[in-house]
């Protein structure tokens, strides 16, 4: 019996693991979103604001 709840621990804290694997990647991929998002911005805005001051004067 002793033995078959520590095989279960041992499963249960794998699961947990793989859990936090996945966490952390899913952050990385949430970041680099949000630096690419970011940039985009940064260029249309610059690009906009180029075109306001060539065509309002």
């Amino acid at each position: 019996m002793l033995h078959r709840m520590e095989t279960q621990d041992e499963e249960f804290e794998g699961r947990i693991r793989a859990l936090e694997g996945w966490r952390a990647e899913k952050a990385g991929e949430e970041r680099r979103l949000s630096t690419v998002s970011a940039g985009a911005g940064g260029v249309v805005g610059g690009v906009v604001a180029v075109l306001v001051k060539v065509l309002g004067g």
